[in-house]
């Protein structure tokens, strides 16, 4: 029998929130276990990438498991930014196992009042 695909199990995904204040754009996600050197955030036109691995600390082949909802291997996630941003003022950390990336936003003026010569 093939097996079917589960679209209820989020394996390889990165879950995200997304929000903002009145100057940033800020993006973050539980990311425990994940060390600052096995995790890649990248800007690439107007998508935010964060690629990573997860290692399993104990990893044994002869385990037999009741339950395994653990995932343990590569990761990513694209988010498409819904603002622009100053691509030369973002800020990345992890902290208690949360990476934040924090990015400036760009407000562009919606009106302004030109002078005459």
């Amino acid at each position: 029998m093939e097996k079917t695909k589960n679209w209820d199990n989020p394996k390889g995904q990165l879950v995200v929130d997304v929000y903002e204040t009145d100057t940033e754009l800020i993006v973050q996600s539980a990311i425990a276990g994940v060390k600052n050197n096995e995790i890649d955030v990248s800007l690439e036109n107007d998508i935010l990438i964060i690629k990573g691995e997860r290692q399993n600390p104990a990893k044994e082949d002869n385990r037999k498991y009741f339950l395994e909802e653990c995932y343990w291997g590569p990761f990513s996630k694209e988010i498409i930014l819904p603002r622009e941003i100053d691509t030369l003022r973002i800020d990345a950390k992890i902290k208690d196992g949360i990476l934040t990336v924090r990015m400036q936003k760009i407000e562009r003026a919606k009106n302004k009042k030109i002078s005459i010569d």
